[in-house]
Order: C-alpha cells, then structure tokens, then sequence
C-alpha cells in the first residue's frame, strides 16, 4: 500500500489525527524561540510564526526561517569569537 502524503501529511493517518489531535515533535532548531515541528503521525510541518503561534510550514516559511537560522548561527560565532579573544588577552 503506497503511502500518499499531502501537504497536511499522510491521508490514512490524518483521520486520526483530525480526530485525536496531532502530536507535534521538535524537527529543526531555528532560533531559541522559533522552532520547525512535525507531527509523529501524519508528517504535517509547522513553524512558530512571528506572534509565536503554530502556522503550517509553507516554503516561503521554510525559507524566511533558513535565513534566519544562517544569521543567527553568524551571530553566535561571532560573539563566541568575541569572548575567547577576551579570555586569550
């Protein structure tokens, strides 16, 4: 049996979790507060939003949260270079 999945996830999965609610697991690690989930049944994919509600993961989501995630990894690179110049000196 092939297993079809939508944008919302699998279909035969998502009947149960259109009746007993999704199970939303941390999938990728944006920022502190933002944060990309899947659900454990269906595949779904969400994404805090700018308000820190659950939105679907739509791909221009998904790209706003890469660029986001790129400029806050150079940001803390740059200041752990930062403290270990201070810790040297």
């Amino acid at each position: 049996m092939n297993k079809t999945i939508t944008p919302d996830g699998n279909k035969i999965t998502g009947i149960f979790c259109n009746f007993f609610g999704h199970h939303f697991v941390v999938s990728k690690k944006v920022t502190e507060h933002i944060k990309e989930y899947r659900c454990l049944h269906c595949q779904k994919q969400v994404t805090t939003d700018e308000r820190g509600k659950l939105s679907t993961l739509t791909p221009e989501m998904q790209e706003i949260n890469n660029t986001l995630e790129d400029m806050y990894q150079k940001r803390n690179r740059k200041s752990v270079r930062k403290t270990e110049r201070k810790h040297v000196a």
